[in-house]
């Protein structure tokens, strides 16, 4: 019910060559042909291509330890609430 058979793909294809006409169907498929291998081609580029080395990250234990008021002349706010 929903599929085609073999007869029904090859009268479409038969209509589709008297439509488009011998020459302009076969540009069409090679157009089509032509496409694909630059598609392959570029998988295949794509495959050769390899990663940049870049250096591991810094892990946190190897990184010095940080001040937490690396200005010795700064100094905590003093409190202005009110005492109770």
């Amino acid at each position: 019910m929903g599929s085609f058979s073999l007869m029904h793909w090859l009268v479409f294809g038969a209509v589709a060559i008297v439509v488009l006409g011998g020459g302009r169907f076969s540009n069409l498929m090679g157009d089509v042909a032509k496409g694909i291998k630059s598609f392959k081609k570029g998988m295949a580029e794509e495959d050769e291509v390899v990663p940049p080395v870049s250096k591991p990250a810094v892990r946190l234990q190897q990184q010095p330890p940080l001040d937490p008021n690396p200005d010795r002349s700064l100094h905590p706010m003093q409190d202005d609430r009110p005492h109770n």
